[in-house]
């Protein structure tokens, strides 16, 4: 059955860092494009970060480029959110998303596969 499944969420106050994972079980992560979204209640879910299957391209969103970074191990198959300076508008639900496609796309609906989804609290 595959399955990804997020951790690592929780709550911080502004400035400090989180490491979100996302373990997969059942797919070869090597195979697949990944992605990171969030969604803040009563907001549309958005795109945070994505990375290609190799690991040597990736790309953010503006709201997060410099603070955030996307990382994969194929052997351990996971994929990494390193959340650092966080602010409270960080504050959603963390969902890890697997694609087939070659390229990096922002679109969520491009992405087959999703996680259950991870808490991240920010406080001010």
């Amino acid at each position: 059955q595959v399955q990804l499944v997020e951790s690592g969420g929780g709550s911080v106050q502004a400035g400090g860092s989180l490491r979100l994972s996302c373990a997969a079980h059942g797919m070869p992560l090597s195979s697949y494009l990944m992605g990171w979204f969030r969604q803040a209640p009563g907001k549309d879910r958005e795109f945070v970060a994505g990375i290609r299957r190799s690991g040597e391209i990736t790309d953010y969103s503006d709201s997060v480029k410099g603070r955030f970074t996307i990382s994969r191990d194929n052997v351990k198959n996971t994929v990494y959110l390193q959340m650092n300076n966080l602010k409270p508008e960080d504050t959603a639900v963390y969902y890890c998303a697997a694609s087939t496609l070659i390229w990096i796309t922002k679109n969520s609906v491009d992405y087959g596969y999703w996680g259950q989804g991870t808490q991240v609290t920010v406080s001010s």
